[in-house]
C-alpha cells in the first residue's frame, strides 16, 4: 500500500507549481545544515575540487562551484532567455498595452531597491559594489508561494507576476552584462559574436534542428568565458536565435523550453541553492543586518520592492498607459509587491558576482535569505488573511 501511495505522490508533486519553491527551500535548509556541522568542511572542499580537463591553450578545468554557478547557470539563463522570447513573441509581453505594467512594475522594482541600498553604502567603495544585489526577484519562490493559495488569488495575478518576474530577469541580465563583466577581451568577444551571428543565420534560413543552436552556444559559452563577460549570457543570445511561432503547434523554442523546465527547476536551481546558501552561522552576523550592506539588502528587498512594484503600477494606471489585471485590486498588487522581496537565486548570484571575499559574500547571502523570508511571509500572509476575509 505505502509503495502505491509513494508511486502516485512522486509525480504529482514534479507536476506541481510549487513543487520547484518546495525543492529549493528543503536545498537550502540542508546547505544551512551542513555549513553549521562537521561535514562543513569536507562540503567546501567538494565544492573547490577541480574538474574538467586542460590542453594546451584550451583550459577548461575549473572548480565544482564555478561549474555550477557559470556552466549549469548558464542552463537556467537560457531558460530564462526562451521564457522571455515566448512572452515578447506570443504571450504577456507581445504588445504595449500587455508588456506595459508588468514592465513598468519591473522597473520601479528595480530602481527604487537600488536606491535605498545605494543611499546605505554610497559612503564605502567596497559594499557599494552590491547595488543591484536587491533588484532581482525570484520567480521559482515568488510563484511557489502564490501558487500555495491556489484558486484564492485571481489567475490575472499570477499572470502579472510571471509577466513581472520575467521583465525583472531580463533588466538583472542586462545589469549583469555591464556592470558586472571583469576586463574585456575583445578577441573572444568577436568569436562569441561570430557565433552568435551564425546563429541567427540559422534563424533566417529557418533551421528548426535545436543541435543548430544549442551547440554553437556551448561554443560561444567558451569563448565569452574567456572574454571577461559573464558566461551565463550565452544562455540567453542562445535562447533569442531559437525559432518561434505564432500558432498552436510546438515551435524550437517551446520543445526546448519544456525540455529544460524540470531539470532546471528539479536540478539545477536545487544544486546551486546546495551550494551557495552554505552559510556557516557566527556570532556576529546577526550585527551584520544592521550594518549598512544588511540594512541596504534588507530594506531593497522588503521595502523597497513593493514600494517600487505598487508605486510604479499605480502610476501607469492613474496615467491610463495600463490597466490592472482582471479579478485584481491594489490589495493583491501589495501582497505581489511583497512576493516581488523574494531575491533568492538571482541576488545571491548578484552578490558572488560583486564580492570576492568569501566574509562579505556569507553577510550578502544572509541578508538575502533573512529578507527573502520576510517577505515570501509577509506577502503570503496578507494575501490568504485578505482573500479569507
Amino acid at each position: 500500500m505505502t509503495k502505491l501511495i509513494n508511486l502516485k505522490i512522486f509525480p504529482h508533486f514534479f507536476r506541481s507549481s510549487s513543487a520547484g519553491g518546495i525543492l529549493l527551500v528543503l536545498c537550502v535548509v540542508t546547505s544551512l545544515l551542513i555549513a553549521n556541522t562537521g561535514w562543513a568542511n569536507a562540503f567546501t572542499e567538494l565544492l573547490n575540487a577541480e574538474a574538467g580537463f586542460e590542453v594546451n591553450n584550451f583550459h577548461l578545468r575549473y572548480p565544482v562551484l564555478l561549474w555550477i554557478n557559470d556552466g549549469l547557470m548558464a542552463i537556467f539563463f537560457l531558460l530564462v532567455g526562451l521564457e522571455i522570447k515566448r512572452e515578447v513573441a506570443e504571450g504577456e509581453l507581445s504588445s504595449v498595452k500587455q508588456a506595459s505594467l508588468p514592465v513598468l512594475a519591473a522597473i520601479g522594482g528595480v530602481i527604487v531597491p537600488a536606491v535605498i541600498y545605494t543611499v546605505f553604502n554610497s559612503s564605502n567603495a567596497f559594499t557599494a559594489k552590491g547595488w543591484a544585489i536587491p533588484m532581482a526577484t525570484d520567480i521559482a519562490f515568488a510563484l511557489g508561494i502564490l501558487s500555495l493559495l491556489g484558486s484564492k488569488v485571481p489567475t490575472g495575478l499570477k499572470v502579472f507576476l510571471a509577466a513581472l518576474a520575467i521583465a525583472d530577469d531580463l533588466l538583472a541580465i542586462m545589469v549583469i552584462a555591464v556592470f558586472y563583466s571583469s576586463q574585456l577581451h575583445f578577441d573572444y568577444l568577436a568569436y562569441a559574436g561570430a557565433i552568435f551571428i551564425l546563429q541567427i543565420i540559422f534563424n533566417r534560413m529557418g533551421i528548426k534542428n535545436i543541435a543548430f543552436y544549442i551547440i554553437p552556444g556551448v561554443v560561444m559559452w567558451y569563448f565569452i568565458h574567456h572574454s571577461g563577460i559573464h558566461a551565463t549570457i550565452a544562455g540567453v543570445l542562445t535562447a533569442l536565435t531559437l525559432p518561434t511561432n505564432e500558432n498552436d503547434s510546438d515551435s524550437p523554442l517551446e520543445k526546448l523550453e519544456h525540455f529544460l523546465t524540470r531539470p532546471v527547476n528539479f536540478i539545477i536551481m536545487p544544486l546551486f541553492a546546495l551550494a551557495n546558501t552554505n552559510i556557516t552561522f557566527e556570532a556576529g552576523m546577526l550585527h551584520g543586518l544592521a550594518g549598512t550592506m544588511g540594512l541596504g539588502i534588507l530594506l531593497g528587498l522588503v521595502v523597497g520592492k513593493p514600494v517600487g512594484i505598487v508605486a510604479m503600477s499605480w502610476l501607469s494606471v492613474k496615467l491610463n498607459v495600463a490597466k490592472l489585471p482582471a479579478g485584481t485590486n491594489w490589495m493583491h498588487v501589495i501582497g505581489l509587491g511583497l512576493l516581488g522581496g523574494i531575491g533568492f537565486t538571482m541576488s545571491i548570484f548578484i552578490a558572488l558576482l560583486s564580492f570576492n571575499d568569501t566574509a562579505y559574500q556569507n553577510e550578502a547571502k544572509f541578508a538575502v535569505l533573512t529578507a527573502s523570508v520576510i517577505a515570501g511571509t509577509a506577502g503570503f500572509l496578507l494575501l490568504k488573511v485578505y482573500n479569507k476575509r
